[in-house]
């Protein structure tokens, strides 16, 4: 009896080590699918397709509201990896055409953060995305004119007693990274301190703790607002804001800054969720937990997700043999379904706030946050390969 006890555990203790080493054969086999010369410029070559596309069918000089400067961050990123002058002088194009400025303003008794598309609007999130991209410039040939505007604008904010600046979930996305490339750039804290308090009072009305992920705004919070099929309603791109905000707030971010915890937390609690959320194909659906609220694949949010996988592992935030694969997916998705061949990229829902039953999101759909987003994975998908190429060199 005893020794039929003791088979049992041996074949069940081999089963396990079988199990893992097919675990680390997979992770492996993952790992070399996205590495060396040819697998870069595979994917160097999709961003130049669909960036091309863009560039030669979209004027350069355009407001500087949240839906052009948002595709301006993947150019830079893009930039950063290519670097294609064209890239870099379209967003300096842009950003000159604009005086490095969003909502123009310069009586800060009318300056509102309401929803608004007029130049009064300035404390308006929308109206900041721009800052972002032009401290990112600055970075590349400081010019204290880039930054002036940011400045003034940020510092006027911080000075007031508000804390609800955040109240969607986009805002997270456009106002966190403006703050905290200006802490990055002036060395001042308050941009931290402040950025944190915009941000609890974000959590507070919009994370859900039980789903780990983000209403659009206190409209859409559980059960108040239900998707068809009666349960919680998280929009794909809504969450896509905040899950690609993280890793740009955090590579700013000093290592012993006092809430980089809770952020790297938040980040990693996100992941899981939104692992289990994907679909077969590689997409994720407009309505994260109810594919059939509105059914079908949807490129901005799945590439923002893809973006902030890839930048997790690169990070070493998220772990390789558990998310590469999910990083794979969407990334196979965006360049064989989403990508079309003349480049535009499709399946990408028009502005909007929700997850909308009926509307029509196809290959024809397409959008400059959509774009920038793809840009955004494409560069880290580029890094992880640098760095698995770098690895196996040494």
């Amino acid at each position: 009896m005893k020794q039929q006890v003791n088979r049992q555990y041996a074949a069940k203790g081999m089963l396990l080590v079988a199990a893992f080493v097919l675990a680390g054969c997979a992770a492996q086999k993952a790992a070399n699918e996205t590495a060396g010369p040819q697998a870069r410029a595979d994917v160097v070559a999709a961003m130049d397709k669909v960036n091309g596309y863009w560039q030669k069918t979209t004027p350069s000089k355009e407001w500087p509201f949240w839906n052009v400067a948002a595709y301006h961050t993947g150019n830079l990123e893009a930039y950063k990896i290519t670097k294609n002058a064209a890239y870099l002088r379209y967003t300096q194009d842009w950003a000159e055409h604009n005086k490095w400025m969003g909502a123009k303003s310069t009586d800060k008794s009318t300056w509102k953060y309401t929803y608004g598309e007029t130049d009064d609007h300035v404390l308006f999130g929308d109206w900041q995305t721009c800052f972002q991209v032009y401290a990112d410039l600055y970075k590349l040939q400081p010019d204290p004119v880039r930054i002036a505007r940011a400045r003034e604008v940020m510092e006027y904010q911080m000075s007031t007693p508000n804390d609800d600046y955040w109240w969607w979930s986009d805002g997270l996305y456009m106002g966190m990274p403006v703050m905290s490339r200006l802490y990055s750039i002036t060395g001042n804290k308050q941009y931290l301190a402040k950025m944190h308090e915009y941000f609890s009072h974000s959590r507070k009305i919009m994370y859900d703790e039980d789903a780990k992920l983000f209403f659009r705004d206190a409209r859409y919070v559980y059960p108040k607002h239900k998707s068809v099929n009666g349960v919680k309603d998280f929009w794909s791109r809504g969450v896509g804001w905040v899950f690609a905000a993280l890793p740009r707030v955090l590579d700013d971010l000093p290592k012993d800054d006092p809430h980089r915890a809770e952020y790297e937390q938040m980040f990693r609690d996100m992941a899981a969720s939104l692992k289990k959320a994907q679909q077969a194909d590689g997409y994720w659906t407009r309505s994260l937990l109810d594919p059939t609220h509105a059914p079908g694949p949807e490129t901005s949010g799945t590439a923002f997700f893809t973006y902030g996988f890839l930048w997790g592992i690169n990070n070493g935030l998220l772990d390789k043999a558990d998310y590469l694969p999910t990083a794979q997916k969407g990334w196979k998705f965006l360049t064989t379904t989403a990508v079309q061949d003349d480049g535009r990229l499709g399946y990408v829902q028009p502005i909007g706030d929700r997850a909308i039953p009926g509307q029509v999101v196809d290959k024809n759909s397409t959008a400059h946050f959509g774009v920038g987003a793809f840009l955004l994975a494409g560069a880290e998908m580029v890094r992880l390969i640098d760095g698995a190429t770098e690895k196996g060199a040494n």
